[in-house]
């Protein structure tokens, strides 16, 4: 099979169950939630213990990009081994493996998108380089740093504050464009449209 016809993998990154997920450290699962509703998709559970959707962004028909969403169903720090084995399963090569996930070095709500790099601390990311390599896209959404000298780790589990949720929808929704534009456009045109 070609590149060309290999699809897509975006994965949001986030932990799942209830308790976590209006956390900063599930936007990944909200983008990933939004990007099924735009395909009217609906999340089925899959052998590589995630949770996926199939469908196409783009022109309806063949025309569209093949995409693969998915949510890992491990925890946050084990992603590396469900994002594995579904890029085994879909045969999808490296560079169109998207990772969505919540940055803390960029201020809220902030995108940035890049091509590899390191994990910055992120250990769904250091999950996922540990499996396969550094070498896939991010779309990184900013929540900034912990006020005062609350732990980074209470910081991410805690929900979006209520002054952060009046921009929620609209950060989820606009970090949804730039995944959709990363796949139909490329990095660059989507960076120089998203990177703020």
């Amino acid at each position: 099979m070609s590149d060309d016809a290999a699809p897509w993998l975006i994965v949001g990154l986030g932990n799942p169950g209830p308790e976590y997920a209006g956390n900063r450290h599930n936007i990944g699962f909200m983008v990933a939630d939004l990007l099924a509703d735009r395909i009217r998709g609906k999340f089925k559970a899959h052998k590589a213990r995630a949770q996926v959707v199939e469908g196409r962004f783009g022109p309806p028909g063949p025309a569209g990009s093949r995409v693969v969403l998915a949510k890992p169903m491990t925890y946050m720090n084990l992603s590396g081994g469900p994002v594995t084995a579904l890029r085994d399963f879909y045969k999808v090569p490296l560079e169109r493996i998207v990772a969505v996930h919540d940055e803390l070095d960029i201020d809220y709500p902030t995108l940035r998108l890049k091509l590899g790099g390191g994990d910055n601390g992120h250990n769904g990311l250091k999950s996922m380089t540990k499996s396969m390599g550094p070498d896939y896209h991010r779309v990184r959404c900013g929540i900034g740093r912990p006020p005062g000298r609350m732990q980074v780790a209470d910081f991410v589990l805690k929900d979006f504050s209520s002054t952060e949720r009046k921009e929620l929808d609209w950060f989820v929704d606009r970090a949804a464009d730039a995944v959709e534009s990363l796949v139909c456009d490329g990095l660059e045109r989507a960076q120089s449209t998203y990177n703020s």
